[in-house]
């Protein structure tokens, strides 16, 4: 039984059953389309409704992205945030973080290495309205720090209205002094109030980080791990302004201004400074303006590209996913104390902690006092390094480069020109002195510092640096350049053969040119060229001790075939010859070299070998303004065929002829044909057959036949792709044809074609700067080099649409100065605001409307439209208000629009005949009543009226006739329209050139003058408030003649009667009474009286008890509406939580289950 073994199950393949099995777990699997299908249509209809939309919010405006892919410039991190809330802290966190360095102070842009294809440049903006300014137009990311334990504050508002003025940025909340708050219930209660507030200044569902507290001087390690990781992997779209314009952000600044010049000015002379920085935004040409706001317009005096202080990793040492520890401690920040050393405006600080003790081997060295211990390490010159080498200039030169000091006399200089004359060449030697001299030089040459030419004597050169690649030059001393010869000079076997030491080169200013051996030989061949030199005598010497034939010419003969290989071998580098080389067209063309030997004299500081006389001379050259034709090019023209077969290409040839034939007929002479009318090209197959040729002809008809028809009868919307990717990828297609323009070219030529393109490490000088701006100069406040269009160069009229500010509590007034930020410049101006109306006029407003949009027009300089700004009516801290006074964008800078002002001219009538009066105190002459002749007027009461003629007499009255009759009484007035531009006034804020940045002061109002001076307002007399003191108009009765009261009807006829002068009988009459008639009236009286005083004391006390329930009433009243309000109160709330489940049900969102 141990041994059995047991058949494996087979299931059926067959039978009732088979059928059966397992079907009802295939249908568990996949997706199953009842299970999320909706209960209502409705329902699906409105989700399926809200997907689309959702899909297309996502979309936007595709934008070209000119940042480059292979080296971009590092993103810029701004902490921004009111002053105390921990940006220092969080800044040194997030560099100890990347970097793993301990920053003592940070200054300036810090910039560390985050990934291997990213870098990140942060930068802390103070509490300052300018540099807020300046760091909202160039951040890429910002970190809006806020004060948990105290909530937003003004500053943050501020910085969040300038961002969406002038493009808005990816913004990342990170709240601070979370561990003020003990409670845990108003912790959370904080968190939620200022994230639903974030959330509505920056969008639903903004980033918001949390720090908890510090320990040890900075943030907990997995909180600022956290905010690390996701700054990494941001996205950045590109903004619109800073995708045309060129900008750089300076970390680091130098002033070359020689000292003689500074303190021979006292320091007030203009600087010449050098700003280093990553170049972004677009490519910047040396020929374009730049803007430094704080500090005004500048132009740019040269731009160098540097080598990447702060480079990203390589392929080839980062081969593993994540960032090696080696380039994590790479950090570039010049303005801080990185390493313990710090880059000043004119100097470089060393700090050392602690105390320092030189061959410490325990205690770490920072890169600082490596730099101080390795210059303290050298104990010779250079002078003395190159007397001690064996450097020869040349392979052939047998004596070795010797140094000799500036003050040395001229006799020894010969002295020492004339040894080694009679050594002989030797090759082998020649190449090992060759390779030796080669490769200490290259040592040496990195350690010559430049020496400024201008303190040196004028007849010694010294030793600087070269500026340029180093050509050989030799000494002519001794050969005078006016000898019959014609500047010739004896030929020798070696370069020591003709004298002169290595020496003689510290004084290069009184050499001539020398060629070499090889190449005069060739020029004694050319004719006008260099002469032998001496009599017959010396010529029979050098034929006795003249080289071998087969010696002769060997370098020319080498350079030959090495430049013919070359020609075979090598494409052309046209962008290289045409912008980078200084040789003409025909040299060019004529296949010759940059770096061989010119034809003409250049300049002894750069060339060692100069360029012998031309060997060709211009003297009898005919007028190379007209081309020189040869008979023999003229006597081709008179051959027929020729001819013929020319006719056709010009418009008077036959029409007759198919165009076909004369596309043959020209492909038969030879040479490609392109038709410009038809855009068609025909290049003709050289070695094929007509056969041949008419199958291809026929296949290429055949080819663009199926082309037709497949775009006609295939179905277009297959292949259609819509709006959005159809845009995405036609900019994809243009940077992809921009890119391979300009592969394989090198990086000089294509920074001459293009300019320097973004992402590079550049330097930039600028001259006559401003001297403030190098004595003021504050590490804290951000340097920025905003690149300028050719149209934002001028200056002109700018109609923008403004809005003012819904936080700004005063109203902005018309010809009152405003700050303007628009674009890279803050500048102070004078706005005229108006409003359009009815498009007939642009009507002045004297202020700006509540709630509402209008038009400003200031003279500034000239911005594209589109370009957003914002607008404040002052810089300073100490406004305790909002200062952001309106934002806006620009709409034109056209001057045609005109802006025109309401005029109201007013007088009155001295005559007055029925419908026609004269009026005055309207004009003044003549001539101004001929200008306004036929312009409409009116009365205050409403009679309108119309300028007729001028009156002779008195001056500037008229006459005008009106609908109705005028009264003496009556204001005339005229409604016109006068004309008015705003002025010129452009005052650019230059707050780096302050000591105190934040106290600039630009043009002030009058009432501040006097506020700010203490003078009091000076009264006018008639501008005080006087009672008006209106008398009643009295009115004339109306008088009806006799003659017309008779003839009107009885109706009309006026019923007024005379009040009776006499009494009548009623009142004449008098009453006599009886006495008991009188005693009963009295006693009628009595009763009268006793019965009003008691009705009247019944009323009072009435009243008085009606107070007091009226009292009662009111009280109940007021409960009464209290309990109604928190009744309507519950039941908003209960609807309110209805609606809101019902909207949460609609957007797909689960409820939450029940709990059993």
């Amino acid at each position: 039984m141990e041994n059995q073994t047991h058949k494996p199950h087979r299931p059926g393949q067959s039978g009732s059953k088979a059928g059966k099995k397992g079907k009802g777990k295939q249908q568990q699997s996949g997706f199953n389309e009842k299970a999320f299908a909706p209960k209502s249509g409705r329902r699906a209809d409105r989700q399926g409704r809200r997907n689309v939309e959702r899909d297309q919010t996502r979309l936007h405006v595709p934008l070209v992205d000119r940042t480059p892919d292979d080296i971009p410039p590092p993103v810029i991190v701004a902490i921004v945030g009111p002053p105390g809330v921990g940006k220092t802290t969080l800044l040194k966190s997030l560099v100890r973080r990347y970097s793993k360095q301990i920053l003592h102070e940070a200054k300036g842009p810090i910039t560390v290495v985050s990934g291997k294809k990213r870098r990140l440049t942060f930068i802390e903006c103070n509490n300052d309205l300018n540099s807020m300014i300046d760091i909202g137009k160039v951040a890429d990311l910002v970190l809006l720090m806020i004060d948990a334990s105290y909530g937003f504050e003004m500053e943050s508002f501020e910085f969040l209205n300038i961002l969406q003025s002038h493009g808005f940025p990816k913004v990342i909340g990170v709240l601070s002094h979370l561990d003020l708050i003990k409670k845990q219930s108003t912790l959370k209660s904080t968190k939620k109030a200022l994230k639903k507030r974030f959330w509505t200044e920056i969008y639903q569902g903004a980033k918001l980080f949390y720090l908890s507290g510090v320990l040890n001087g900075r943030y907990p390690d997995t909180e600022i791990l956290n905010l690390s990781r996701f700054i990494s992997v941001m996205k950045f779209r590109p903004l619109v302004f800073r995708n045309s314009h060129p900008y750089l952000l300076a970390d680091r600044i130098e002033d070359l201004t020689p000292r003689e010049t500074i303190r021979a000015s006292k320091g007030s002379c203009d600087r010449t400074v050098t700003l280093y920085g990553y170049l972004r935004g677009t490519n910047l040409r040396q020929s374009t303006k730049v803007h430094i706001p704080g500090v005004g317009d500048m132009e740019i005096a040269s731009i160098t590209m540097l080598g990447d202080p702060c480079p990203l990793p390589d392929a080839d040492s980062e081969k593993r996913r994540k960032l090696s520890e080696k380039k994590k401690l790479l950090v570039h920040a010049p303005m801080s104390d990185v390493g313990g050393v710090m880059y000043d405006k004119d100097s470089v600080w060393i700090n050392v902690s602690g105390n320092f003790t030189r061959g410490a081997v325990d205690i770490p060295q920072g890169e600082g006092e490596q730099m101080v211990m390795n210059l303290q390490d050298v104990d010779a010159t250079l002078a003395d390094g190159v007397s001690r080498s064996q450097i020869r200039l040349l392979g052939s030169s047998s004596k070795n480069l010797t140094v000799i000091a500036p003050d040395a006399s001229h006799e020894d200089e010969s002295d020492a020109s004339e040894v080694g004359s009679e050594e002989e060449y030797d090759g082998d030697e020649g190449d090992e002195g060759s390779e030796a001299s080669r490769g200490e030089v290259e040592d040496d040459s990195e350690d010559v510092d430049d020496v400024d030419e201008d303190d040196m004597p004028t007849t010694f050169r010294g030793d600087y640096g070269r500026t340029s690649l180093r050509k050989v030059t030799r000494s002519m001393k001794g050969f005078s350049g006016d000898d019959d010869n014609g500047g010739a000079f004896p030929f020798a076997d070696s370069d020591s053969e003709l004298g002169g030491s290595d020496d003689e080169w510290e004084h290069r200013d009184n050499f001539l040119p020398l060629t070499l051996d090889d190449e005069e030989s060739d020029e004694d061949d050319g004719g006008d060229g260099v002469e032998e030199e001496g009599d017959g005598d010396e010529g029979e010497d050098e034929d006795d001790n003249a080289p071998p034939a087969w010696k002769r010419d060997l370098s020319e003969k080498a350079k030959a075939a090495f430049m013919e290989h070359n020609r075979r071998r090598r494409r052309k580098d046209w962008m290289s010859l045409i912008y980078s080389s200084s040789l003409t067209p025909d040299q060019i063309i004529s296949g010759k070299e940059a770096d061989a030997p010119d034809d003409a004299f250049t300049d002894f500081d750069d060339d060692f070998f100069h360029p012998r006389e031309t060997a060709q001379s211009y003297d009898d050259d005919l007028d190379m303004t007209k081309e020189i034709l040869s008979p023999q090019d003229l006597q081709e023209w008179e051959n027929e065929e020729m001819l013929e077969s020319l006719r056709s290409m010009f418009i008077t040839a036959n029409p007759s002829a198919p165009a076909g034939e004369e596309v043959e007929q020209y492909v038969s002479e030879g040479g490609d044909f392109e038709d410009l009318e038809t855009g068609e090209s025909y290049k003709t197959p050289q070695c094929e057959d007509p056969e041949t040729a008419r199958a291809a002809t026929l296949a290429a008809k055949k080819e663009a036949l199926k082309r037709k028809f497949d775009e006609e009868y295939d179905d277009p919307e297959d292949e259609k792709m819509d709006f959005y990717d159809e845009k995405k990828d036609e900019i994809n297609r243009q940077l992809q044809l921009n890119r391979a323009e300009f592969v394989g070219i090198d990086a000089e030529a294509r920074a001459l074609v293009e300019g320097h393109r973004p992402g590079i490490y550049v330097r930039i000088e600028l001259s006559c700067v401003p001297c403030e701006m190098i004595e003021n100069f504050d590490p804290h406040y951000p340097i920025i080099v905003g690149g300028l269009l050719p149209a934002e160069e001028r200056f002109g009229y700018l109609q923008a649409r403004i809005k003012r500010h819904r936080w700004f509590t005063r109203t902005l007034k018309t010809n009152d100065p405003l700050i303007f930020s628009l674009g890279w410049r803050r500048f102070q101006t004078i706005p005229i605001y108006s409003l359009d109306d009815h498009s007939i006029r642009m009507r002045m407003l004297k202020y700006t409307p509540e709630h509402m949009h209008c038009y400003a027009s200031f003279y500034g300089p000239v911005a594209l439209p589109n370009t957003g700004f914002c607008a404040f009516n002052s810089l300073n801290e100490g406004t305790a208000a909002f200062r952001v006074s309106a934002t806006g964008v620009v709409l034109d800078i056209d001057r045609s629009t005109k802006i025109v002002k309401k005029l109201k001219l007013t007088g009155v009538p001295f005559k007055i005949f029925k419908n026609t009066a004269f009026v005055k105190d309207m004009f003044n002459s003549a001539l101004e009543v001929a200008k306004f002749e036929g312009a409409n007027i009116r009365t205050v009461s409403g009679i309108r009226g119309q300028v007729k003629k001028a009156l002779s007499k008195p001056e500037g009255t008229f006459r005008a006739t009106f609908e109705d009759k005028v009264l003496m009484s009556d204001i005339i007035f005229l409604r016109a329209w006068y004309s008015i531009q705003p002025r010129k006034f452009y005052n650019p804020v230059t707050s780096l050139l302050l000591s105190d940045k934040s106290r600039w002061t630009g043009m002030r109002l009058t009432g501040q003058v006097r506020r700010d001076e203490g003078i009091k307002t000076p009264l006018n007399n008639n501008s005080h408030y006087k009672p008006i003191e209106r008398l009643p108009r009295r009115f004339n009765p109306l008088k009806i003649p006799k003659k017309l009261q008779a003839s009107l009807p009885y109706a009309s006829k006026p019923k007024l009667m005379k009040a009776q002068s006499n009494k009548t009988y009623m009142q004449q009459r008098a009453v006599v009474m009886e006495p008991e008639e009188r005693k009963a009236i009295a006693l009628l009286q009595q009763i009268r009286a006793l019965r009003k005083d008691q009705v009247t004391r019944r009323k009072e006390k009435q009243n008085e008890r009606k107070e007091v329930h009226r009292k009662k009433v009111a009280k109940e009243e007021a409960l009464k509406g209290e309990k109604e309000k928190e009744k309507r109160k519950e039941i908003m709330r209960v609807a309110g939580r209805k609606s809101k489940r019902e909207a949460e049900v609609d957007e797909g969102k689960s409820r939450k289950r029940r709990k059993m």
